[in-house]
């Protein structure tokens, strides 16, 4: 089986050996199948998730989400069945190990991946292999921030689901692993104060980081303006749980017209990032909730200088009309140091001007298992990047910044 890389990077050992243990603040996993039938009551068995295993068909990508139905002919795959919503585990989403032509958005079953997709025990090993020391996880069945169980009918069944969710991450998925995987938890979108509730009870066992949208009115969310989501921002800041906003947890994602092909979503989706940090920028929400972090996680880092200056100056250029005053009296570029991180993991422009956008606010990552990742050779990229800096900022870059940011024990 090859990588999902075409050669290990050309890069030598002496700078590889200068890039220590990563702490990775963006990687995903694959959700076991029995993670929500084992949980759930029994009256919800045969409606919650659950695997069915039945011929493929042929997924339509429309706004960041699927479009599917089982087919009635060829292998079967797994497919996972809520509600009546419908999601075929995908090669693309479980990619590691597997050459770029064979990386599709075809159905596959548990077996033809990589067990470190979905076991704990096979993903340490990986990290070993990657010279990963400590892993944070982003969902893929629920959505990238949950949203799948926002959309769905039966609000009881949803939050049970959450809920479900959360105490897999923390009892088996980070249970066991010496605090090598760090758990990442949901919240029930649809609600603020039920949001904020589960913020506080993962807290209190040790969980310092929730997903959450880049932009929620995407979803059909009142907008971080409105003063709906303060008392999930409390929790949050009472907590010291991290915002963790992975690109496509808005669901929407940009796109330039119905013909251009998939390339130029994918080329473009950290727009949706851009539009996120201007929001909490120009919003005054960390002046209120000063302790209050948010983490871009895959959303590279080289758009971040002009975001800055550009946000300045059309907060002092433009404000006879542009209500750039309305929520902050301070520059909006002022709140960004202490407030705000990204994660990065193919970015050489980025590093270019690191220190505009702050070698206490980028983070390497892995995005392991997907198609984007740098499995088996993160160090590797990591060294080609960034290798030839100061060693302090090597350390800051690789792990020393998640660590901060989540307050880890390493």
């Amino acid at each position: 089986m090859s990588t999902t890389l075409d050669s290990r990077p050309d890069v030598s050992e002496d700078l590889v050996a200068r890039i220590p243990p990563i702490v990775d603040l963006d990687a995903h996993l694959v959700e076991p199948a029995d993670l929500w039938s084992s949980r759930l009551p029994a009256k919800y068995r045969e409606i919650g998730p659950r695997v069915k295993y039945l011929p493929g068909g042929t997924p339509i990508l429309d706004g960041g989400a699927y479009i599917e139905e089982p087919g009635t002919e060829g292998k079967d795959v797994a497919w996972w069945f809520y509600e009546d919503h419908k999601y075929s585990v995908k090669r693309l989403i479980a990619a590691a190990g597997y050459p770029a032509d064979e990386i599709t958005t075809q159905g596959v079953t548990f077996d033809e991946m990589r067990p470190g997709c979905w076991k704990p025990k096979d993903r340490l090993a990986d990290m070993d292999m990657n010279g990963i020391e400590a892993q944070l996880c982003f969902p893929n069945y629920p959505r990238f921030c949950g949203q799948l169980f926002m959309r769905g009918k039966d609000k009881e069944l949803s939050l049970l689901c959450v809920k479900a969710y959360n105490d897999w991450m923390v009892e088996e998925w980070c249970a066991g692993s010496e605090g090598r995987l760090i758990p990442l938890c949901l919240i029930p979108l649809w609600d603020p104060e039920l949001a904020a509730a589960e913020v506080r009870r993962n807290a209190a066992r040790g969980v310092r980081a929730v997903c959450f949208s880049e932009i929620p009115p995407f979803l059909g969310l009142p907008s971080i303006y409105s003063g709906h989501w303060d008392p999930f921002f409390q929790a949050c800041d009472e907590t010291s749980t991290v915002l963790a906003c992975h690109i496509g947890s808005g669901t929407k994602t940009p796109r330039t017209s119905p013909d251009a092909p998939d390339a130029v979503q994918g080329t473009i989706i950290f727009g949706n990032s851009v539009g996120s940090m201007t929001d909490y920028l120009y919003s005054g929400v960390f002046n209120r909730y000063p302790n209050l972090k948010v983490l871009f996680a895959e959303a590279q880092i080289g758009w971040i200088p002009y975001l800055l200056e550009r946000i300045d100056d059309v907060w002092e250029t433009h404000r006879g009309w542009s209500d750039s005053h309305l929520y902050t009296e301070e520059k909006p570029s002022s709140v960004y140091w202490d407030h705000v991180y990204s994660t990065f993991f193919k970015d050489a422009v980025g590093i270019q001007m690191l220190d505009q956008i702050g070698e206490d606010n980028a983070i390497f990552e892995s995005d392991y298992p997907h198609q984007d990742g740098t499995w088996p050779y993160t160090r590797e990229q990591a060294a080609l990047q960034f290798g030839h800096l100061d060693q302090p900022v090597i350390d800051k870059l690789a792990r020393g910044n998640a660590i901060k940011l989540l307050g880890l024990n390493r």
